[in-house]
């Protein structure tokens, strides 16, 4: 069985999705849970992009034990000089740098000839091997450019210091028969190809990308680059969780194993979909809510009598569990922290403190708390502690089908202040929106509002997500609650938050930097 190694770019590449905007906290939380994963590279961002992903970076290389971390560099100097600065402290630091090698980006993008692509390619390697003990080199675009010059690039930048050489699908155009031929000629060709690691990195734009990735590993790839639930640019990207457990059940036919434990899937698959706000279709293959259900009669019955004969996955390879321990209104703070325990986590007594009161609250509006909750309860509380400015205190709605709708809210401000303010609205959510707008003095344009339910049942916690402008500037939000209105409530002054957030630590920046 040959050894796949998992480079997960959900943190650079699946960040680039349209509307998704992490900050430190959630980033941070990310890295942790795929660590808990065990995949072998995480992907942290690209330090020289800006100060905040340079320390989101740093802070991950510096917290990440269990696996290394990397970061995404252009074939520049300054940028080579960033990414060690931030990625020095890991445990096995490594960069991550490209250029592109296709015609079209050669002419168009870089108008550079293809002489003065390897020069350069050549030159930033050697460079970076002063600091890296390990060099990812990628060409950008490698799936439609020239095999022959593929050939020449690869070979001078592993004698100049790579050790893994990355073909990505940049634009999602390949096929897997294609991607096939392009790892099997070059394993063929680079004289030196012995000395590295083949990667993988594939993009959805035809649907393609996990059948792409699965067909490089069949072809010679060791290193396969995903994102958590298929992230990313545009259609986004491999999903992780549908390329591991392929390799997993079809080994008799890839012959190729990961590390990864398997049954942290679904929970990392729903902590980025809880942080991005990106909702996981009920239909997605491994971790949809669809994905072990059974409708039809003849597979319910099939299923009853002998499960293989219509489940290949069983939900517990992927952590998804039928018996689960459900706490309530009479659990005490033991058997709480024994479920975040059992969950992954570690708390210190302040955090379970603050926790274990929003577990109370929440048991006495519901009859049984769930995993499903008391995750969410976690992810709300944890990070949105680290952004709090503005805070709802109290929050009343008055509506009826002849009345028009008005909110009236409590909220403290950054300076500590406490406000008070009432507004209307052609409806309830309306309503508070436009109230906190009049408190906080400042437009803000609501671009999108989704709510979803955490779990089933009346009387599940509501979990909203909304998109907004602020201060010239795009971001998300989310909140969660008991009630719908107060969840709406919170997810809009989790978005001012963030923005407010945002720019603190950038104005801190600026002064350390002068």
């Amino acid at each position: 069985m040959r050894k796949i190694n998992v480079f997960d770019t959900t943190l650079r590449d699946g960040e680039q999705s349209a509307g998704v905007n992490l900050n430190f906290e959630e980033k941070l939380e990310i890295a942790r849970q795929l660590e808990r994963l065990n995949v072998d590279i995480i992907e942290a961002g690209f330090p020289a992009s800006s100060p905040g992903d340079f320390r989101s970076v740093k802070a991950i290389a510096d917290t990440v034990r269990g696996c290394s971390v990397t970061g995404l560099s252009r074939s520049i100097q300054k940028d080579i000089d960033t990414s060690w600065e931030a990625l020095r402290g890991g445990i096995e630091p490594r960069l991550h740098i490209f250029i592109a090698t296709s015609p079209i980006h050669m002419v168009h993008k870089l108008k550079k000839s293809p002489e003065q692509v390897i020069e350069t390619a050549v030159e930033t390697v050697k460079y970076a091997a002063k600091f890296f003990p390990t060099i990812q080199w990628s060409a950008e675009d490698a799936c439609r450019s020239d095999l022959n010059f593929l050939v020449r690039i690869i070979e001078q930048v592993i004698d100049a210091g790579a050790s893994v050489i990355n073909i990505p699908d940049t634009v999602g155009y390949i096929t897997p028969h294609e991607i096939g031929h392009i790892f099997k000629y070059l394993k063929e060709n680079v004289r030196n190809i012995d000395r590295a690691i083949l990667s993988t990195h594939c993009h959805d734009d035809l649907g393609m990308a996990v059948a792409n990735s699965l067909s490089a590993i069949e072809h010679g790839a060791g290193q396969v680059e995903c994102t958590i639930n298929g992230i990313g640019e545009r259609a986004g990207n491999a999903a992780l969780e549908e390329i591991a457990v392929a390799l997993k059940i079809r080994s008799d036919y890839y012959h190729a194993q990961t590390r990864l434990k398997l049954h942290e899937i679904k929970r990392t698959s729903t902590l980025v979909s809880k942080l991005t706000g990106m909702v996981v279709p009920n239909n997605k293959a491994i971790i949809g809510a669809n994905a072990f259900a059974h409708e039809s009669g003849i597979h319910q019955d099939g299923v009853l009598k002998e499960k293989t004969t219509y489940e290949i996955i069983t939900p517990e390879l992927v952590g998804v569990s039928s018996n689960r321990m459900v706490l309530g209104k009479h659990s005490g703070r033991h058997a709480f922290k024994e479920k975040i325990k059992e969950l992954g986590y570690s708390v210190n007594d302040e955090e379970l403190n603050r926790l274990f009161i929003a577990f109370k609250d929440l048991a006495d509006k519901k009859k049984e708390v769930t995993e499903e909750d008391i995750f969410a309860i976690l992810t709300e509380e944890r990070v949105a502690a680290a952004i709090a400015y503005y805070k709802v205190q109290q929050l009343q709605v008055n509506y009826g089908t002849n009345n028009i709708p008005t909110a009236t809210i409590t909220m403290t401000t950054p300076e500590g202040l406490e406000l008070q303010e009432a507004a209307t609205g052609s409806g309830s959510v309306e309503a508070i929106y436009n109230t906190l707008e009049r408190m906080i003095t400042s437009p803000i344009k609501l671009l999108d509002y989704r709510i979803q339910s955490v779990s089933g049942g009346r009387d599940a916690l509501a979990e909203v997500y909304v998109k907004i402008n602020y201060q010239e500037t795009e971001t998300s939000g989310r909140g969660t609650a008991h009630d719908v209105l107060e969840a709406s409530a919170k997810a809009y002054i989790n978005a001012v938050n963030r923005i407010l957030n945002r720019k603190l630590k950038e104005d801190l920046s600026i002064k350390v930097h002068s």
